[in-house]
């Protein structure tokens, strides 16, 4: 499948300053496909070493971290001579072995330019453990596939064509609009995981069984991630771990006006009732990618961590699908779009996922007394509020009073109606969060 991540991996080999590379982000995402293809198709050759296959590759790295001698050794392993001038290194599942993660450095600093790339699906958690010489590796996190990939994957590229050359003014022909709200849809249902979608994608013409694989593959994959939670964080951590992150449906829908609500801890764990006793958890599953942290703020100005408590946040999960697949909704009732207020956190929850890959970075909601706008994104030191609807109907009650109190160069509503810019309100489609803002910053 194409992703938009390879065009980063293209950047990166071309800099001429280039550091190691770490990938990030959860289990099943891509991370290594990505990789390897990045390797057949821009390298000369690629030399792939899977630490949490082989546990022995750890000697390698035993006696000391000395990169020449590395790659000597590596070259036996894969029985193939390893040129570091003109070939890439990666590294996949490094966390299983930390001095190779150490190792980097030392690639940095006695063999610069190397083309050396780590990845791994618990790495931000290993990270988060191990000091790590700040400025000697680059980053580059890895999401599950946003909309617009999904839609290629689907063989709608000429419809990627069409929202990527949209403009301020523009608009989007109705017949595409019907198309794409009914892809939308769909993508409620399977999410971005690649395996689930390209399991979509080979059955598109038979929907019933597209959706019964794609829940079947999410079942599967939730319990691989609550595996790893239980092998990688201690016997009461998991138990923490695994009630928070499958109580996130529950807490999206306890609210009946269609938003997320601020996480609440009590309940969540039995005897637990504050977030100190939780936070480790917490910040154990954000860093293991498998939810998206919407921290709520008390004023509509900059700079917005300022205005955010660590207690007070909103959680979604890092894929609308396996969201779907943990609140066990069937996927008729999706695609029917039956399904009451549910409609609204589904709604938000894509919208996170959607600014999370194109790069907004922290997401933040805004609360005062009564009155709640889902999300708030700085652009250009501008403040642009945005309401999220699920459906059709669209006024704004809150983003009224936010505009009032902070007046926004414009404020946006997020819904099932079609593109339409105002000087005071643009109206974008749901499936167009990615390319928000249009014409702003960009």
């Amino acid at each position: 499948m194409e992703r938009t991540v390879y065009d980063n991996l293209l950047k990166w080999k071309a800099d001429p300053g280039r550091k190691p590379l770490i990938i990030k982000g959860p289990r099943q995402v891509g991370k290594t496909y990505i990789l390897k293809q990045f390797g057949r198709q821009a390298f000369p050759a690629f030399h792939y070493i899977n630490f949490e296959e082989d546990e022995t590759l750890s000697r390698v790295f035993e006696s000391d971290l000395n990169p020449g001698r590395i790659i000597q050794e590596l070259s036996f392993y894969v029985d193939a001579p390893v040129h570091p001038d003109r070939d890439l290194i990666i590294f996949d599942e490094i966390q299983a072995c930390p001095r190779a993660l150490t190792s980097l450095k030392y690639f940095r600093e006695k063999m610069p330019g190397t083309a050396v790339c780590a990845a791994g699906s618990l790495l931000g958690v290993q990270l988060s453990r191990e000091a790590f010489p700040v400025g000697k590796v680059s980053f580059l996190d890895m999401y599950p596939l946003g909309f617009e990939e999904f839609l290629r994957a689907m063989g709608d590229g000429r419809y990627v064509q069409l929202l990527a050359g949209l403009s301020l003014g523009d608009q989007i022909p109705e017949m595409a609009h019907t198309h794409l709200w009914e892809r939308l849809k769909l993508y409620f249902i399977t999410g971005g995981l690649p395996e689930v979608v390209k399991t979509c994608a080979s059955l598109k013409d038979d929907l019933y069984s597209a959706c019964k694989a794609a829940r079947e593959q999410q079942s599967e994959l939730i319990k691989g991630y609550l595996a790893d939670i239980a092998k990688h964080s201690g016997k009461q951590n998991a138990m923490h771990m695994e009630r928070i992150w499958k109580n996130i449906p529950a807490q999206l829908a306890r609210e009946q006006n269609g938003s997320a609500a601020k996480f609440r801890f009590k309940g969540v764990v039995p005897g637990v009732k504050n977030y100190s006793r939780l936070a480790g958890a917490l910040d154990w599953l954000d860093a293991a990618g498998l939810l998206l942290k919407i921290h709520i703020v008390n004023k509509g100005e900059l700079p917005f961590a300022a205005y955010a408590a660590e207690n007070r946040f909103k959680l979604c999960c890092f894929d609308v699908g396996i969201l779907g697949a943990l609140s066990r909704l069937a996927p008729k009732t999706i695609l029917d779009y039956q399904y009451g207020t549910y409609k609204g956190y589904f709604a938000e929850n894509f919208i996170a996922q959607e600014f999370r890959y194109a790069g907004a970075g922290e997401l933040f909601s805004w609360k005062e007394k009564r009155a709640e706008v889902e999300f708030l994104r700085e652009s250009d030191g501008r403040i642009l509020p945005i309401e999220v609807k699920s459906g059709w109907v669209t006024q704004a009650k809150s983003l009224k009073v936010f505009s009032e109190k902070y007046p926004p160069p414009f404020r946006t509503v997020m819904s099932a109606k079609n593109l339409h810019i105002d000087p005071e309100c643009h109206r974008y489609p749901l499936y167009l969060a990615s390319r928000f803002p249009l014409g702003v910053g960009k």
